[in-house]
């Protein structure tokens, strides 16, 4: 697991505590802004299996891929034999915008459609846009001899820090989906008051908080095409390690594996010094950190999320941190939100939360507390 965070500003000295009066008004202001854009859901996508399908369906594709077809490649040495992928696109000024870093679901990667769709949309907003892949993924499988999990949150302290010494960017803006939203909140928790002032917000949509009840839930005989599904994508990306370090991983018995449980038991929690499945759970999940969360933060989760349970998100330690804003909607499915209204650019309401969210963000905090 990692270790407790080395702590890094642009001056190298300790970060400040943030003033919570600044951060109780932001977070008043952005509550403010999003009840005049409630979430109203699609009429021919009402539940969450309809959400979730139609928003992977839906026909942007090929608008968003010439968006990101010069984005430049960056490397990120995040362990001694680990390097990940991400794709930047820069304004000229780089130093002069502020930064958003995101970070896509479980099996997705930096080409996953929401992931183009919000750096478009931030970069046409003044927005430096990072999106990273975890690793492994992306076609990445061939720089590191290590698998993924959802309790990465080193991997992601790293890339920012690095943001912030090398590049000289002192306004970043770190977005999750689904299991990267639980290795940002891992991450934030684990700053507690010592995160880096450069990190502005963060934002989780359909954050995995508690992988032991996802792992449960995904198991339900509705969820069946979602778990094939990402299964035989596990079993796929394990094949391909094995090929490229056969001495690392034993696939003897991979068709055995009917489960995401059973591949974690078998393989994540092994490969990453975990004793078994529950205890890399366990680790893993960002909700046993979330009241240490002292970064301002919004999460958005819907209730009827088909795979990705609410019910974690009802305990008090979600609504009795004051840097924290949860937007919880009936409707919405997993990293969907699908809109009935057009007032917004698109109808993917949560990307368009996530984006003023930051905005707003800019405009809240002066350059000292930010910088």
């Amino acid at each position: 697991m990692s270790s407790d965070p080395q702590v890094l500003g642009t001056d190298q000295s300790p970060a400040e505590p943030r003033d919570l009066k600044l951060v109780h008004a932001f977070l008043q202001r952005v509550s403010s802004a999003f009840e005049s854009k409630p979430f109203q859901v699609h009429p021919v996508f009402r539940s969450g299996h309809a959400q979730t399908l139609g928003a992977y369906a839906w026909p942007r594709r090929g608008r968003l891929k010439p968006t990101v077809a010069d984005d430049e490649e960056r490397f990120f040495q995040v362990a001694a034999d680990v390097q990940v992928l991400a794709h930047c696109r820069w304004h000229k000024d780089r130093q002069e915008h502020p930064t958003m870093v995101i970070w896509h679901g479980m099996e997705g990667s930096t080409s996953s459609v929401y992931m183009w769709s919000l750096a478009d949309k931030a970069y046409r907003a003044g927005f430096n846009v990072v999106r990273v892949n975890y690793r492994n993924c992306g076609g990445t499988e061939h720089l590191t001899p290590t698998l993924y999990h959802g309790g990465l949150s080193d991997d992601l302290r790293i890339v920012l820090e690095e943001l912030v010494t090398t590049d000289g960017l002192n306004r970043l803006y770190a977005i999750g989906f689904s299991l990267g939203g639980n290795m940002l909140l891992k991450l934030a928790g684990e700053y507690g008051e010592s995160a880096p002032p450069e990190i502005v917000a963060l934002c989780a949509v359909s954050p995995s908080v508690d992988l032991q009840a996802s792992t449960t839930l995904i198991l339900h005989p509705s969820n069946w095409l979602y778990h094939k599904n990402f299964v035989r994508s596990l079993k796929q990306r394990l094949r391909l390690k094995h090929k490229l370090f056969p001495e690392r991983y034993d696939i003897s018995n991979l068709d055995q594996i009917k489960t995401i449980r059973d591949f974690d038991e078998r393989f994540t929690s092994r490969a990453n010094g975990f004793a078994h499945a529950d205890d890399y759970y366990y680790r893993s999940s960002s909700v046993r950190v979330i009241d240490r969360i002292c970064i301002p933060t919004l999460i958005i989760h819907a209730v009827d999320d088909p795979f990705i349970p609410f019910e974690p998100m009802r305990q008090a330690l979600f609504t009795e941190n004051p840097y924290l804003l949860l937007i919880a909607t009936e409707r919405g499915g997993h990293v969907a939100f699908i809109s009935a209204t057009n007032k917004d650019e698109d109808r993917f309401w949560a990307e368009n939360r996530a984006l003023e969210f930051c905005q707003l963000a800019e405009t809240s905090f002066p350059t000292s507390e930010s910088a």
